[in-house]
């Protein structure tokens, strides 16, 4: 696998992530150690399940590719509604930043990573190479939040997004939720 197909992947695949770091660093309620925690969660996720569906193989392939994707949509579109409804009631901590949400986001986002693991990375004989082209897939995934979490900073400044910003998350949450069940 070419390096440049091995980054294209890494940022197809960071994609959700991307757009859930945006989502939550538009929370009034998300703190810089959150986010950092958030960034590492979807980072390592996404490692992890790469490197795991490149030792599955494509074997399974057919049997477990959509059934993930639905029950990932399903619950990053019942936090996008979890969301919406704290954006209705004036609260210090919103609902989506708690601990075991690091692990249920992180999880939910990198669910796709496997498929490209039993896909891509399946055909990868050397575990060195392996495991190094999943690290990257997750350094990319965790830049790519961060990225998104400084993009929301500046998203935050403009008074009517800052004003429904649960709203907002809770929809584009949801819309992914319902991306991730129906294609």
């Amino acid at each position: 696998m070419a390096i440049e197909e091995l980054l294209f992947i890494a940022l197809a695949v960071s994609l959700d992530a991307f757009g859930i770091a945006i989502a939550i660093g538009l929370n009034r309620g998300a703190k810089a150690r959150q986010k950092f925690s958030f960034a590492i969660s979807f980072g390592f996720f996404q490692f992890l399940f790469s490197i795991l569906g490149g030792f599955g193989g494509k074997i399974f392939t057919e049997n477990i590719a959509s059934v993930p994707a639905v029950m990932g949509g399903i619950v990053i579109a019942i936090v996008g509604i979890l969301m919406i409804k704290e954006g209705m009631i004036e609260k210090e901590e919103s609902i989506v930043i708690t601990f075991k949400m690091y692990f249920i986001l992180g999880i939910s986002v990198s669910i796709d990573a496997i498929v490209i693991g039993f896909i891509a990375f399946s055909r990868i004989e050397s575990m060195v190479t392996l495991t190094l082209f999943t690290a990257i897939v997750g350094m990319i995934t965790f830049f790519m939040s961060i990225l998104a979490f400084i993009i929301a900073k500046y998203l935050r400044k403009i008074h009517i997004l800052r004003k429904y910003a649960d709203y907002i998350g809770g929809i584009i949450l949801i819309l992914f939720g319902l991306k991730m069940i129906f294609f």
